[in-house]
This record gives C-alpha cells, structure tokens and sequence, in this order.
C-alpha cells in the first residue's frame, strides 16, 4: 500500500491541463459562469472611461473652495447641470460650479466635487459650507482602476459573478474558455440496481452512480454515464475499451478488491494501460487503482464499491486531479486543509491515515469539526448526508482528544 501523500503526487504528476490551443472554446458572456478562463484577458478601455463624479454634488475649483465654513461660506454661480450620460459643455472658471450628479462626466475646469449635503442652494448660485479634505474629493479618475491594455483577469480562474461583471463592464463580449473535461462513470456489479427498481434480496441501490455524478458536475466537468455493468469480462472490457476513446477521466466503483469476480486490473492492462497505483494506506478507501492509457491519455480511477470509500477517495484523490486537468490554476486545485479544534474524541486503529467525516464549521476562534453521529462504517452512508470536512488521523496515531487540534479537509 502506498502512503497518503505518495499516491496523491502519482496522481497529480499524471495529469496535466488542458492544452491552451486545442482544448479550448469562446463562449458568450453569460454563457462563461462557471467555466475557467483560458486566455489572459485584457480591455481596450480604461476603466472608468473618463473622469466622473463619485457623489450628487457640485463640480469646483478646490482652490475656490478650500478655506469655506458655515461662518465663512463660499458662493460660486451655477452654470450647467451635468447628469450621468451627458457630455459637459461648459469650462468652469473661478467662482463658478457645475450641479452634477454619481457618475456623470467631470466638466473641464473642475477638479473636486462637493456633496450635495454640505451645500445650500440659493437660485442659480450654490453656498459651499465645508472645505473638502483634499483636492480631487469625491472624483474617479479615468483609467485610476484600470489602464487599457494591462493584464485584467489572469487564466485558471472560475468565472463567477464579479468576473462576468469586469467583463462586461470592459466590453468583451466573448470568452475563451477551457472545454469542461469529459469524465465517464460506470458501476460493476450483478448485485446493483437503479433506483427506481424493486430490490430484490441481495440486491443494492447503486448510489455511487449517482453521487459520483453530482460530485463530478460540480467541478464543471462534462458527465458521461455509462450506467451498471455486470461482472461478465468481456462486457466490461468493450465498455472500458469504448469509454477511454471519448474521457479524459473513467471513474469506476467496484471490482478492484481481491474478490473472484474482481477483473478491472487484468482489462486494463490488456488495453494497454500502465498501473501506477493498486492500493493505498488510507481508511475508508484502501482498495485504488489507478492507471493510464499511453494511447488516449484518459487516466483510469478505480474506485472501491463501498459508498463512503468511493466519495472519499474522490474527494481525496480525484477532484484535486480532475480540477487540475480543467485549468483552474494551482492554489485552487491542491487539496484545502485547515486546523480545527475537534468537539470530540477521533479514533483511529493507527495502521492507516484514517478520515472521519463530518461538519466543518468557522466558530468565534477559528474552525470547529464535530464529527458525524453513528457508525463510521465505509457502507454507511447514511452520517455522510451533510459532510462539509474529513478530518484526518495519521499514521500511527490512534486518537485526537476532544479539544485538541485535528487537520481537516474541507469539502467544496
């Protein structure tokens, strides 16, 4: 059995991006949610677009109007009105000022704008009764949050809300986009069924179809399922053969133990694909195999049938390499640990990293894990519902005490 950390790195050193040039796609704006940026992205506009006013107020002089008071008011004629949208046309000189309102173009001649609130209008003349802090006072400047043609949004990022709102704002109207990954999951067993079949005695819900499904999609990747194949070899081996010409990622659950229906490692290597991985020293989730297919570059994730070890292990060891492959950039895709002080007691037998899951949650002193009600059986997955952090045992160690602190991943 390999090591935690040993496994992780086989699988992260066997998956690279997706190519910058092939394996990409322009998509419209509002079709970009979700998706990882491609391309550097960069604006031929400055942002703001021109100088503009920051509140409702009047456009002034500072010099005009730096030394006022409600004892000592400054008076300064009214010459234009400037609302947001509307092209100045006036040139204020000493002693005059311009009514303009948030975002409306800057006139030529003003430098500073007073609220609205520190001012008494009389008619067409204006009383400035509070001096401004400084010069250029409530004024955005053109190009003071972004100059044209500087790097704006760097590629691996996820587009989400306040990315699309940049874009927007800076006219690019089309994305290039990493395609999302293709991942093919398939189930083996003559025991499984759908759910929405009788079971008969003997018979199991395949569960992992599902979650499996749900937990690829919300990296944003493509999901391909291939449904549940029996324990028959040579239907496996056509099902294999077919799915790693079309996925970047197949993702099986079951048939990689030690038992007498058990054939995936056999199929894979008489379809040519190298096995890094058989099985690693983590608990749930011992039996893994993992491998890749010289000719396709689809890696193979062979994942164990139990429902919580196959969650597990794609938490652990999957997600980290399937973001990877899909281009967010690295800080996004390495596994997030945190520490937390635990609300009880962790067992381990100490013979494997052991995680236990449960709820990770931010208290007023940093983050708490309470750990999951009932059995920690790997075919349980019914404590799983909920489960926001694995907090983790090492090696060797057999318990973390209530109150002490206890490395956790966070779940996403």
């Amino acid at each position: 059995m390999l090591p935690v950390d040993q496994a992780e790195s086989i699988i992260l050193n066997l998956v690279q991006p997706l190519d910058t040039q092939r394996d990409v796609e322009k998509v419209d704006l509002l079709s970009a949610s979700g998706r990882i940026l491609a391309t550097p992205v960069t604006s031929k506009l400055d942002f703001p677009h021109w100088d503009n006013s920051a509140m409702d107020g009047y456009a002034v002089k500072f010099t005009d109007v730096k030394n006022c008071s409600p004892e000592n008011p400054i008076p300064l004629a009214i010459i234009e009105e400037i609302p947001a949208g509307y092209q100045p046309q006036s040139h204020i000189q000493t002693g005059q000022t311009a009514r303009i309102f948030t975002g409306a173009v800057m006139p030529l001649g003003a430098d500073t704008v007073v609220m609205q609130e520190v001012t008494q209008r009389k008619g067409n003349n204006v009383l400035i009764l509070e001096s401004p802090k400084n010069q250029q006072e409530f004024v955005r400047y053109r190009g003071s949050f972004y100059t044209a043609g500087t790097p704006l949004l760097s590629p691996g990022i996820i587009l989400g809300a306040s990315e699309i709102a940049v874009l927007a704002a800076l006219q690019c109207p089309k994305i290039t986009v990493y395609r999302r990954p293709r991942v093919g999951i398939l189930s083996t067993g003559n025991e499984l069924v759908t759910p929405d079949q009788p079971l008969q005695p003997g018979q199991l819900v395949d569960s992992n179809q599902y979650a499996l499904a749900v937990a690829v999609a919300q990296t944003g990747a493509e999901v391909i399922r291939l449904g549940i194949v029996p324990d028959e070899r040579e239907i496996l081996k056509k099902t294999i053969a077919g799915a790693i010409t079309t996925t970047d990622f197949l993702l099986s659950t079951g048939g990689v133990s030690v038992g007498d229906y058990d054939y995936i490692e056999d199929i894979l290597t008489e379809l040519g694909a190298e096995i890094h991985i058989h099985s690693v020293a983590v608990k749930p989730g011992k039996p893994l195999t993992v491998a890749k297919f010289s000719d396709t570059q689809c890696v193979y994730f062979g994942l164990p049938g139990n429902p919580v070890s196959a969650l597990v292990s794609f938490w652990r060891f999957v997600q980290p390499a399937l973001k990877k492959l899909a281009g967010v950039q690295e800080a996004a895709w390495r596994p997030e640990f945190v520490t937390a002080r635990s609300l009880q007691d962790l067992h381990s037998n100490g013979k494997r990293e052991t995680y236990l899951w449960g709820q990770l949650n931010l208290g007023s002193n940093g983050y708490e894990f309470q750990l999951a009600g009932g059995s920690h059986s790997s075919g349980n997955l019914i404590n799983l519902a909920g489960t926001t952090g694995l907090a983790v045992v090492p090696l060797n160690e057999t318990l973390i005490a209530i109150g002490e602190s206890v490395k956790v991943l966070k779940i996403s």
